[in-house]
């Protein structure tokens, strides 16, 4: 299976600019997944919700979905990117997956970071989980890196590979984090960061890493990006390699969990 990801410097406010700027970049490009960073089509640094108001798509019927859903049938492709959502007057910050036939599955960002929290609603959908020829992919976004229940969650509910889609401002964190989400999860990772620089409506300029990267469930890089360059990177796999949770031929990773006692982490 051949698998990608999209790292590139969007626009802040022009959706279309910034789709015609990724279907550029990967027109030539064969692959069966793509993964695009957060917010991909928006840009990121927004404070309020009167900003995002009029960038925001309806799950299914924005013009983001209209566009990747024709991108998604012609290379016959799985199509994941994050978006801006809008459902009544509540706003999320949301990943969508597109498939060829033109339906979709669509996941809420879980843990929301910094001034994230002064536009969106946490999400609500939980753990999300899509099958594509043969392989489980798990949905995330950006800072649901940092907690590891959340990767666990979705590895436990057959997750093989985990569609990240994230606008890092961490220098090096994430990556150095997913490299363990997948060694501790026997898993692969995809993860799709964008470049450059952005301003919020308050002057507060966010600079963020690049270094999107591919990882197996060894915890072996397979491919990364530069901090600053724009790039598609493709990668073959074989997404069983993650259903082997065996570390030694006495130890499985699942099997040698101590759920009788991890408990208290549901009590604090």
């Amino acid at each position: 299976m051949l698998v990608a990801y999209l790292q590139f410097y969007p626009e802040k406010g022009n959706i279309k600019n910034n789709l015609e700027k990724i279907e550029t970049m990967i027109e030539d490009a064969e692959f069966d997944i793509l993964v695009l960073p957060e917010l991909a089509t928006t840009g990121y640094f927004f404070v309020n919700k009167e900003e995002i108001k009029e960038l925001a798509e309806e799950a299914g019927n924005g013009v983001s979905f209209k566009h990747f859903k024709r991108i998604a049938r012609g290379k016959n492709s799985l199509i994941i990117y994050g978006f801006a959502e809008r459902e009544n007057k509540t706003y999320y910050n949301s990943q969508a997956a597109i498939f060829p036939d033109g339906s979709y599955v669509t996941y809420r960002k879980t843990h929301l970071f910094y001034k994230e929290k002064m536009v969106y609603q946490p999400g609500n959908t939980g753990p999300v989980i899509v099958d594509f020829k043969g392989a489980k992919i798990g949905l995330m976004i950006c800072f649901d890196w940092f907690f590891p229940e959340f990767s666990r969650i979705l590895a436990l509910k057959g997750a093989q590979i985990l569609a990240h889609s994230a606008n890092l401002v961490l220098p090096g964190m994430a990556q150095k984090g997913m490299v363990v989400r997948s060694m501790e999860n026997r898993i692969f990772s995809i993860t799709a960061n964008r470049i450059g620089e952005e301003y919020s409506s308050e002057g507060e300029k966010l600079l963020f890493t690049g270094m999107s990267q591919i990882v197996n469930p060894s915890g072996e890089v397979l491919t990364s990006g530069e901090k600053d360059i724009e790039e598609l990177k493709i990668v073959e796999i074989e997404p069983k390699e993650a259903d082997n949770k065996n570390i030694t031929a006495l130890n499985n990773i699942f099997v040698d969990r101590r759920i009788d006692i991890y408990k208290g982490i549901l009590e604090k």
